[in-house]
């Protein structure tokens, strides 16, 4: 209560000022300045980097996820056939009267997307009706799909297995039942 008091009627206000003290501005200035502007030059190449870490550069393969409600399509865009048209496949999740012994319930789909070993892959993901987010923890994979937007991402994948992933994105009723399975394989498979 005393220091309330003193506070709020100014008694031993004379004790707290240093009356010798007159401005130091200059003071003031130079430990402003100086860490602003330490912060400005730290934050130039930290720019930069972030925005060189998002270029994917010259990849051996291009993929485009597109997310849907509820399932993936996936386009293997370096791949054309003889009209001109890209390789391109429906991924569903495997209903549970489907699955076979060795299959994970609400994880395996209907169609794999099938990888090479050791090649530079971008992702490219978008959707076509809400935001939906491709993710593969297990490749360090992740990337929102927004409508009327393309994100990419790029990955490598080291050995050969299965790799499993779900939308990370909050997108509706079915939301669990959008997962994705990458299955990759040697090359001369």
């Amino acid at each position: 209560t005393y220091l309330l008091f003193s506070m709020m009627t100014g008694a031993g206000r004379h004790v707290f000022a240093y009356k010798y003290l007159v401005h130091g501005a200059t003071l003031e200035v130079v430990w402003t300045m100086f860490p602003a502007v330490m912060l400005v030059l730290m934050a130039f190449p930290s720019f930069v980097l972030l925005y060189l870490s998002d270029d994917v550069v010259n990849p051996a393969m291009t993929m485009k996820a597109m997310g849907n409600q509820w399932y993936w399509v996936y386009e293997y865009s370096d791949f054309m056939n003889d009209s001109g048209e890209t390789m391109e496949l429906e991924s569903y999740v495997l209903p549970d009267d489907l699955l076979e012994v060795g299959q994970l319930r609400l994880l395996d789909v209907d169609n794999r997307v099938v990888c090479p070993v050791d090649t530079h892959m971008r992702f490219m993901v978008t959707s076509n009706d809400v935001m939906h987010d491709l993710a593969v923890p297990s490749l360090g994979l992740k990337m929102d799909g927004t409508p009327g937007r393309l994100n990419q991402t790029s990955t490598m994948m080291q050995r050969e297995g299965v790799y499993y992933g779900q939308c990370s994105e909050l997108c509706g009723a079915n939301h669990y039942a959008m997962p994705m399975v990458m299955e990759a394989v040697s090359l001369p498979n």
